[in-house]
């Protein structure tokens, strides 16, 4: 009896324990480190940027507004990551609404074509009819390597 009841306890404790999350997952997140609803060009397209040079040109020629992750003020500018690759993306122009993206919720890579999944959010009503063209800066694993993106909204 005594045998059966470690046996339960031990089968209990191997079902309801936690999987540890790996640091490779951890890796895998993105980073949103700029994104603004004015700035970016007026087509769709997208850039790597190799170095601090480039970024700092890139935060300071699109915008001043800088989301950052939550960590710092938000009057700082973010460090450019040794790390990751870093994204200038142009969402190219829309007319009215706020088309800023502030979460990503998954990234991936199929076919040399970088996924990135977003969440979904609803425009429409009354909304200003103001020309913008939003841009976003992130970064992705160094180790990726795709030549298109795609945005995907998911609830």
């Amino acid at each position: 009896m005594k045998k059966l009841l470690i046996l339960c306890w031990a089968t209990l404790i191997g079902c309801t324990s936690t999987p540890s999350q790996k640091t490779s997952d951890m890796q895998t997140q993105p980073t949103i480190l700029a994104s603004e609803s004015q700035g970016g060009s007026g087509k769709v397209e997208f850039s790597i940027i190799k170095n601090e040079q480039e970024f700092q040109k890139a935060l300071k020629g699109n915008s001043v507004v800088v989301i950052s992750d939550g960590s710092e003020s938000g009057g700082q500018t973010p460090k450019f990551p040794k790390d990751k690759k870093v994204v200038l993306y142009n969402l190219g122009t829309f007319r009215s609404g706020d088309h800023r993206i502030t979460e990503i919720k998954k990234i991936s890579v199929k076919e040399n074509v970088l996924h990135i999944e977003v969440p979904y959010v609803e425009h429409g009503g009354m909304e200003i009819q103001v020309i913008s063209n939003p841009y976003v800066i992130f970064t992705v694993p160094s180790n990726y390597q795709f030549n298109a993106i795609e945005i995907k909204s998911s609830k």
